[in-house]
């Protein structure tokens, strides 16, 4: 099982992901896919399936991130997703989040199951942590569903699930 870092984008960051540079046109943009080749062209889109399953859920309980001690998100709406064989990920809708802690990062990633990530930065109690969130603005249809949503990376804030 992959482990959920920020460095290791999800866990499964190579064969999936690439990080998308500001300005390319999309017809320039590389990617790697599972055979490890380097394709060109223009960004992937694929559908969860036997092969890579993801789910979305309601998660039941109430959800609290923090940083620090400060709480950056709390939310009794967060939404499971669970896919391949990764760790789950709790995306928490914006209107739960402060956003006012919040700082949006030119760091951006694609993901072809689920489209084009950016990223934000968490500014708490005088510190910085960097690209710390991940939100996908304009997700891909099948993941509909966390449009409007953060998922937060877990080596960088202390995520709860509150019964």
């Amino acid at each position: 099982m992959g482990k959920l870092t920020a460095d290791g984008l999800l866990g499964h960051a190579f064969p999936h992901y690439i990080a998308i540079t500001k300005g390319l046109e999309s017809a320039q943009l590389s990617r790697i896919d599972h055979d490890g080749l380097i394709k060109k062209g223009a960004k992937s889109m694929k559908l969860p399936g036997p092969d890579h399953p993801i789910t979305i859920t309601p998660n039941p309980k109430r959800v609290r991130v923090s940083a620090g001690g400060v709480v950056i998100a709390d939310t009794t709406h967060a939404l499971t997703l669970k896919e391949a064989r990764y760790p789950a990920v709790q995306y928490v809708p914006r209107a739960d989040a402060n956003m006012a802690l919040l700082e949006r990062t030119a760091r951006t990633t694609h993901c072809p199951y689920k489209g084009d990530a950016n990223y934000f930065s968490i500014k708490a109690n005088g510190a910085t942590l960097e690209n710390s969130i991940w939100t996908y603005e304009e997700p891909f249809p099948a993941m509909a569903e966390i449009a409007g949503h953060l998922a937060f990376y877990p080596d960088k804030v202390k995520i709860e699930e509150v019964a």
